[in-house]
């Protein structure tokens, strides 16, 4: 996703804001492909002391705070995002895309393709525009107890939207 937003002019030079940052993978690759200033934001205390270890690993600076997405409130040029899919609880990735959508002038995220007309429907009528679509398929190893087999390959799409700001 970094690397795709950077090709795109979206992350050098640019604020960048990782909306539920989990690891903090997204918001150190941002920062290390040359954000000015990036944000990092989860409500999970776990994840951000994870984010923050990741971040001094890596020596870079990113700002972490524990925080609903909705919380945001200043804009950023660019919203990166890996949000629940929705799979397991029903609209779980609306809060973020509403929040992604709101705060920045740039989105990338990845979403279920299964999803996929609904949020293109709901990016439109918030002001987006999809300006690109790539799919992946991510191999996901067993790591929770719903999961049902040791190696899954889970099907994703990437949406880069640019969001019409007035």
């Amino acid at each position: 996703m970094i690397h795709f937003a950077h090709g795109r002019g979206d992350v050098a030079g640019r604020s960048v804001v990782d909306l539920g940052c989990g690891n903090g993978v997204l918001a150190i690759a941002a920062k290390l492909s040359g954000a000015v200033r990036v944000l990092g934001v989860d409500v999970d205390p776990e994840s951000i002391e994870v984010a923050r270890r990741n971040a001094e690993h890596a020596e870079v600076e990113v700002e972490w705070i524990l925080a609903d997405v909705h919380s945001v409130h200043e804009p950023f040029d660019t919203v990166v995002m890996n949000p629940p899919f929705g799979a397991q609880t029903r609209h779980a990735d609306r809060p973020f895309l509403d929040a992604a959508m709101a705060v920045g002038r740039v989105v990338y995220t990845f979403l279920n393709p299964k999803s996929e007309e609904f949020v293109r429907r709901r990016i439109e009528a918030i002001g987006g525009h999809v300006t690109d679509r790539l799919e992946y398929g991510f191999p996901i190893s067993h790591m929770f107890p719903f999961h049902r087999h040791e190696v899954r390959v889970q099907d994703a799409l990437l949406y880069r939207v640019a969001v019409a700001k007035g």
